[in-house]
């Protein structure tokens, strides 16, 4: 197992007091390894990983899919994948 490559994401908590709501922002990160792809709280044995995909929403960020066996698992991040994408990519054709 070694790591291929990293890309940041984050996730938005949303706390509501009496008052007003307030958006945090966990910075985290996607490492893709020679056999699983793992994030906080998720790991993707390679093979189950059909595709990771994006989509640019606004200016500057947009959504990472990972297309698996078990479903589709969407991250938030706030630079272009590409290098991660063509990583995995390019990994999966050897």
């Amino acid at each position: 197992m070694h790591l291929i490559a990293v890309q940041p994401y984050i996730k938005v908590e949303r706390e509501v007091n009496s008052i007003q709501q307030f958006n945090i922002e966990d910075e985290r990160n996607i490492y893709l390894y020679s056999d699983k792809i793992v994030t906080k709280h998720r790991k993707f044995p390679i093979q189950d990983v059909l595709d990771v995909s994006y989509r640019a929403i606004g200016g500057t960020g947009g959504l990472l899919y990972l297309h698996t066996n078990g479903g589709l698992y969407t991250y938030t991040v706030k630079t272009s994948p590409q290098k991660f994408i063509d990583a995995f990519k390019e990994y999966r054709q050897k």
